[in-house]
């Protein structure tokens, strides 16, 4: 077996312990837990489908130069927008997700700080 196989191995499995670790994270679950529950919620993709629709329609009201119904949309839209921005499960999974990307950004860094370290040990052997 040749010495990059053996590390392409290695890394392979390194790889598979931390994604099975990270599954595991309570900050992970946490926010798979949230995102579920968003996704299931009628009530929420109702909204965003409403939001969606009164935004068509102020660019309709626009293109057809109705000033004052674009701005009823609008209005009606930024309404729904706020009402959504509010909704506790909306609060909860933006809390969860700020969460779990300052994990993965930590986690990250870790990762790339030790990789640079055996890089310049390696160079520094080769010296």
């Amino acid at each position: 077996m040749e010495k990059r196989e053996v590390y392409d191995a290695q890394i392979n499995e390194s790889l598979s312990i931390l994604l099975e670790s990270l599954e595991d994270h309570d900050t992970i679950k946490a926010y798979k837990r949230i995102e579920k529950k968003i996704d299931k919620h009628d009530g929420l993709k109702e909204m965003v489908e409403q939001i969606k629709q009164l935004q068509k329609e102020a660019v309709k009201f626009a293109h057809y130069d109705k000033p004052n119904a674009e701005k009823e949309m609008l209005r009606q839209a930024d309404e729904l927008q706020e009402a959504f921005d509010h909704h506790p499960l909306v609060l909860e999974y933006r809390e969860c997700l700020v969460e779990a990307n300052d994990l993965l950004h930590h986690l990250t860094s870790l990762l790339q700080s030790q990789v640079n370290e055996s890089l310049e040990k390696l160079l520094n052997e080769k010296e």
